[in-house]
């Protein structure tokens, strides 16, 4: 026979938690960086942001995946780019004003990249 035991909580890492809220771990504060963060606090995080995250999901600096999808690019094309490093909303609002050959180039790749996608799915 088996006996029961309580369940634990499932946790996970921080740079885990930081992902999935798509946020840059190095700007979370102090306390998000050093702990771990349950399923639970992960669900409240997201339902109701607190101020620290709102304002890093809203300002930046962002993690490459979300200046990426911004940028409507891969991360790939960021890094063929020489962009390595967050970037700040308001940055990302002036490459978009500035729309540079090189986006402009990664956007139509991108594009081409989900029309081929979807062809594929409709087979």
């Amino acid at each position: 026979m088996t006996s029961l035991k309580p369940k634990t909580p499932q946790t996970m890492k921080p740079a885990t938690a930081a992902k999935k809220l798509g946020i840059l771990l190095s700007a979370a504060p102090a306390e998000f960086q050093e702990g771990v963060v349950s399923r639970s606090e992960l669900n409240a995080l997201q339902a109701e942001p607190p101020a620290w995250l709102a304002d890093l999901r809203r300002n930046g600096p962002h993690p490459k995946q979300v200046v990426a999808a911004k940028l409507g690019v891969s991360i790939s094309g960021l890094l063929r780019n020489g962009i390595t490093d967050p970037l700040t909303t308001a940055e990302i609002e002036t490459l978009k004003a500035e729309n540079p050959a090189w986006l402009e180039h990664e956007r139509s790749v991108q594009a081409e990249v989900r029309k081929e996608t979807q062809r594929l799915k409709q087979r």
